[in-house]
This record gives structure tokens, C-alpha cells and sequence, in this order.
């Protein structure tokens, strides 16, 4: 794939999720636009790899659309092509399961993800946890916030060694686990 492929790609990645995220809010106080996510989540990915990865980038920016805006693992193989579409398929939950089940084998299944999976994981937790630190969801308690904090750090155990840079971004953010506590008393 040549410069412009890739910079095509990454293109039409962020505007498809803008398209199909238009009418999502995150959960936080301030509900942002959750096109902020996705967006964060990609550049997080851009950073981490100097942007020498743009089927991941693309990726990051499709994370959530098999998950929460009914697209298909198909209709993303027509339009970004079987690597892009797998990794999104390998970064989705099945939503038949109950959601305790689903963060358990998140966990589980962390560790068996491919390396580049691994780096989406992780850029995923990073944006989900700085938006609990910036603009938690008003009725969640510091205690869920907390959980969801340590449960973040168990997914990630299983993706951690792969880039220096991604695992000190969630060290850092985990380390203000305790911040979060402090908006929520």
C-alpha cells in the first residue's frame, strides 16, 4: 500500500465511524460526541506506532462499530479490507453475552489477541479510563469507577511488553485511579 492508500484508508475509517457514531454520546457527564473516542483511541494508535501502521489507526477508529452500530465484520472487509476488519472483529464483545461474561473473557482473551489487537486493547482502555478521570458517568459511584479502573488493568496485563509507549499512557492514567475517587466524594 503506498502513501496515498494509506492515508485513503485511515480517511474514510474516521469518517465511516463519524458517520456511524453520529447520534452516540459517551456515558460521561459532559457526553461528549462519541466520535471523541474513536478519534482518541486512533491517534493513540498513530502515536504509539509513528503512524506506520495505518490498517491498526483505521482499526481504531472502526473499534466499536461491529459492537454498538450494527456493521459486519462483511461490510467491513468490502470497504477497509480483511486486515482492518479482523482486528475490529478481535477488539469486538459479543453482545448476546451478559456483561459480566463479556468483561471476563475480555480478560481471558486478552492475553491470545494478535500483538496489534493487543495495541487496540490497550489504546481502548487508555481513552476509556481518561474519560473516567475528565468526565465520569454522574451515576457512577467511586467504587464502579474504581472497578472499572481495575478491571482496565487486568484486560491490559494480558497486552503488556509489545509498545513501551501505550504501556507507560496506561500506567500513567492508572496511577490516577484515586483521582477519580476524589470527584465522585
Amino acid at each position: 500500500m503506498n502513501g496515498n492508500d494509506t492515508t485513503l484508508l485511515v480517511v474514510h475509517a474516521a469518517h465511516f465511524a463519524a458517520e456511524r457514531h453520529m447520534h452516540q454520546r459517551r456515558k460521561g457527564e459532559q457526553a461528549e460526541p462519541y466520535f471523541n473516542h474513536v478519534s482518541e483511541v486512533a491517534a493513540l494508535l498513530a502515536d504509539a506506532t509513528d503512524g506506520a501502521d495505518a490498517a491498526l489507526i483505521a482499526a481504531g477508529y472502526l473499534h466499536d462499530t461491529i459492537e454498538d452500530q450494527n456493521v459486519t465484520h462483511a461490510e467491513l472487509v468490502e470497504r477497509f479490507g480483511q486486515d482492518v476488519a479482523d482486528l475490529v472483529a478481535e477488539a469486538t464483545d459479543d453482545k448476546t453475552l451478559k456483561k459480566e461474561e463479556r468483561k471476563r473473557l475480555q480478560i481471558v482473551h486478552a492475553a491470545h489477541a494478535s500483538p496489534r489487537a493487543k495495541l487496540l486493547k490497550i489504546a481502548d482502555k487508555c481513552a476509556n479510563l481518561r474519560a473516567l478521570l475528565t468526565s465520569p458517568p454522574a451515576d457512577w459511584p467511586a467504587e464502579r469507577c474504581t472497578t472499572y479502573f481495575d478491571w482496565a488493568r487486568d484486560v491490559v496485563a494480558g497486552c503488556r511488553g509489545l509498545n513501551p509507549r501505550l504501556d507507560a499512557e496506561f500506567d500513567g492514567l492508572y496511577a490516577r485511579r484515586e483521582d477519580v475517587v476524589k470527584t465522585r466524594t
